[in-house]
């Protein structure tokens, strides 16, 4: 079966999270009885790590993806699961995010005829939904058995406009804000009878809105406050609203923590009355530029490419942030990703196989 052949394979299962549409079994039929597989299943989320110790040496290099995808949705011009090829070009869903990253993993570790140490293959059905039952708990139950991996290379899409011109080396965090700034309702006719929320708030706003609370580094861009939602009152002309509701998000460095933030909105508010909470659904990390796992994948990239990556912590979250936070340490590299959970969602078959050349020079030179 050639990387093309699998790839086609899993772009075939439906496996809508947290379903795998029976992808596990075949992926472990697949590598063969030399692979270990250790199962975590819980609450409908299958999670699979795979490993195969080569010699006893404590280094341990693992490959890190999910099988599920989000639904097609409508307006596709192909079958969104028949992953056939046309013109060099397989449109699909998952095949950027992220079956053709698990296809060259799959590959290049069932075809690796040596490593210094131990290859492993960790593999979730909850990635795009919660998470909550995915990557965490198999890294948890790892870590319980001490077999925690010291490295890791998450086949995430990372490329922009070229293959090769980006590695993700980290990733921000992700912290939220609710607000209730607190008033009285009245009849817009006599506002001193009123206590307007929106009145009391309109100076804020510009000190909060778009705010950078730090000046960024080499590797993250300022982490700056972004207003997602305001609403308040009635939706009628004469009646003040009773509260101001605002929302916000911060997609936060290593520079800025969630505590850092709380005190922030805190200090801007004092004199108003108002609720705040925040919550924090992801956090940052960052994989030194000088380590092992970062060296490796850019001389593997310019070997078979060419292309002199650069570092890049741009876009959302992923499961390297699970990683990161167990002191592995994790990089991400893909795929060009300009159509991910889009309809018409495509990759070219050559990408697949550069991308497959890639770790399988990783693998080789370790």
């Amino acid at each position: 079966m050639t990387v093309i052949e699998l790839f086609q394979k899993l772009l075939r299962f439906k496996s809508v999270t947290p379903d795998d549409d029976g992808a596990f079994d075949f992926i472990e039929e697949y590598l063969g009885d030399t692979w270990e597989c250790i199962s975590v299943d819980m609450e409908g989320v299958k999670n699979r790590f795979y490993y195969k110790k080569f010699n006893d040496n404590p280094q341990h290099l693992c490959f890190a993806g999910h099988i599920d995808v989000v639904p097609p949705g409508e307006g596709w011009d192909v079958d969104p699961f028949a992953a056939d090829i046309i013109d060099g070009v397989i449109t699909a869903r998952g095949t950027q995010d992220m079956k053709s990253g698990d296809a060259a993993f799959l590959y290049a570790c069932k075809h690796a005829v040596d490593f210094d140490g131990t290859l492993s293959i960790l593999m979730t059905s909850d990635e795009e939904g919660e998470g909550t039952y995915g990557t965490i708990k198999m890294l948890e139950h790892l870590k319980a058995i001490n077999f925690i991996p010291q490295y890791a290379v998450v086949a995430e899409p990372t490329c922009e406009d070229v293959f090769g011109d980006a590695i993700k080396v980290g990733r921000r965090g992700s912290i939220n804000g609710y607000i209730t700034i607190k008033g009285k309702q009245g009849h817009a006719a006599y506002p001193e009878k009123c206590i307007n929320p929106v009145h009391n708030f309109a100076h804020v706003l510009p000190k909060i809105a778009g705010h950078n609370l730090d000046d960024g580094d080499e590797y993250f861009a300022p982490s700056k406050m972004v207003m997602t939602d305001i609403r308040g009152g009635m939706e009628v002309t004469n009646v003040t609203p009773n509260e101001l509701k605002l929302m916000f998000n911060v997609r936060n460095s290593t520079n800025t923590t969630r505590e850092s933030v709380e005190e922030f909105i805190h200090e801007n508010l004092k004199g108003l009355e108002y609720d705040f909470k925040t919550t924090q659904g992801s956090f940052p990390f960052v994989t030194n530029k000088e380590s092992k796992v970062v060296k490796a994948m850019e001389n593997s990239i310019k070997e078979i490419t060419g292309v002199t990556t650069k570092h890049s912590t741009a876009g959302g979250t992923s499961d390297a942030r699970y990683f990161g936070s167990f002191g592995i340490e994790a990089i991400e590299f893909g795929v060009i990703n300009d159509t991910i959970h889009s309809v018409g969602e495509r990759t070219t078959v050559k990408e697949v196989e550069d991308l497959t050349a890639v770790y399988v020079d990783l693998i080789k030179k370790f």
